[in-house]
């Protein structure tokens, strides 16, 4: 192998993919030149330094094709990794670095004359196979009890077919050395024919090829395991967005609270899925018009990805959805919830806002558990509400939520949203830029016009996490 290939050259440290092109152009070049010399080489097959010359070009060609397949992976890389929970998966599982040196492996040579039963091995040989060099060399019908069962099927073939069918012998076998390691062979071997034509001896070239091996396999195992994660996070990924899909609110475009009657809440709502993660988060967004003829307002979001977040969310809402039903408060909710996440198998930390709107009085109740406060848009400005009391859902058992109450008059428009709607951004900042919206908000017909509103301002924007928006507008 030429030394400007050698393991201590910088170009074998990890190179730019226009180095590693080099490298791959130059070893193919040297590929193709070995083999044209050793087309042009003697093969009548009865000098053995002629043997052994051609045979040192069958190794060599073996180990620059090594080499371009080594040098093609370097260039390549790994499969693309999804970005998935254990998204490190693929730098934990990288097949390790082959030892320095593992492609020049050690080369042995051996002759097994058939008419005097004698064998001849050389001393890198005795090395490969971990046997004692004072001992004599073992014969043909010895070779087989290093060989690893299964693979002596295969040894006695090659052998055969070069003795009876004078054919060459490439092809490999794992040996079990005295000390109980098992190194892979690779043995090149060729019969040489007596003056009548008969099989006189058989030569053979013998590669010690287990770190190359070992590698090849650590390779193809990380492909397979990042191929079926791949998979895996395909199916918890639709999994999650049926799951969602099934549970939030089914109406697109604008919704009119209550069905019936004069004072009306005109509502609109839309989901940003994150753009840094393919997995699907446990925000979530609700409208739902009460038995007592209320509205429940509600925006919350579970932390963390995937199937088991996005069937907490769920829980959660239906929990939402079910008490609000009942008749319960939105402080009092807020607690029923807490307890509910406190309680489950899955630890997890919630935050929410629920709010109660009474249509005849125009009265807004709500609670918050860790969570933005709506924004009050009048008049073509905007505040936020001052918050009750309230931590996060799961943060402590037993946490008491306060509630707090807003007159709210025609034309008003409120605004409920989850983390992450404007991204980039501390709490305070991201709530004056959506303060900052008022003027636009006071000329929009409709709630649906300030959802598009919003989404022309933030929508576009890369965003780490998922998030929601809903806005109700008060009509009469």
């Amino acid at each position: 192998m030429p030394s400007h290939l050698s393991a201590d050259h910088p170009a074998a440290q990890p190179p730019g993919r226009g180095s590693v092109d080099a490298l791959i152009s130059q070893t193919r070049r040297l590929k193709g030149d070995v083999d044209a010399v050793r087309r042009d080489a003697p093969s009548d097959g009865l000098d053995p330094q002629e043997r052994w010359q051609r045979a040192l070009y069958d190794l060599a060609l073996h180990q620059l094709s090594d080499l371009d397949e080594h040098l093609a992976q370097l260039r390549d890389g790994p499969p693309p990794v999804p970005p998935v929970p254990g998204a490190q998966f693929a730098a934990r599982t990288a097949p390790p670095a082959p030892r320095r040196g593992s492609l020049l492996s050690r080369v042995g040579s051996a002759e097994w004359n058939l008419l005097t039963d004698e064998a001849s091995w050389s001393g890198e040989l005795y090395q490969i196979l971990g046997r004692d060099r004072t001992s004599p060399p073992l014969t043909l019908d010895e070779l087989p009890s290093l060989v690893l069962d299964e693979d002596r099927p295969g040894l006695t073939g090659m052998v055969t077919d070069c003795l009876v069918d004078a054919k060459h012998i490439d092809g490999e076998f794992r040996v079990v050395r005295p000390d109980g390691e098992v190194r892979t062979v690779h043995m090149m071997g060729e019969p040489v024919l007596a003056a009548d034509g008969s099989t006189a001896s058989m030569w053979a070239v013998l590669r010690d090829v287990s770190e190359l091996r070992r590698s090849e396999r650590a390779v193809s195992e990380t492909r397979d395991s990042l191929q079926r994660q791949r998979q895996r996070a395909q199916s918890e990924h639709r999994l999650a967005v049926e799951l969602q899909e099934a549970v939030l609110p089914p109406w697109r475009g604008s919704l009119r609270l209550p069905h019936q009657g004069a004072e009306t809440l005109d509502l609109a709502a839309h989901y940003l899925p994150s753009s840094a993660s393919a997995l699907i988060g446990g925000d979530w967004y609700d409208a739902l018009e009460l038995a007592d003829g209320e509205t429940l307002l509600s925006v919350g979001d579970l932390t963390g990805h995937g199937v088991a977040v996005a069937s907490g969310m769920a829980t959660l809402l239906g929990a939402v959805r079910g008490m609000a039903m009942a008749g319960t408060q939105p402080g009092q909710l807020m607690s029923l919830l807490n307890q509910l996440l406190d309680a489950t198998v899955q630890p997890a930390l919630g935050s929410a806002v629920c709010c109660r709107y009474r249509p005849e009085t125009r009265t807004l109740v709500w609670a918050q558990a860790g969570h933005p406060a709506p924004l009050l848009f009048r008049s073509g400005t905007g505040r936020r509400l001052n918050s009750p009391d309230g931590v996060l859902l799961g943060a402590t058992s037993r946490a008491v939520y306060a509630q707090a109450e807003e007159t709210l008059e025609p034309g008003d428009l409120l605004l409920l949203h989850t983390d992450g709607l404007v991204p980039g951004r501390s709490s305070t900042a991201a709530v004056n830029r959506l303060l900052d919206l008022a003027p636009r908000f006071d000329g929009a017909r409709t709630a649906q016009d300030c959802v598009r509103m919003v989404m022309e301002e933030f929508g576009e924007t890369e965003r780490e996490d998922d998030a929601c928006v809903l806005i109700a507008k008060v009509t009469s």
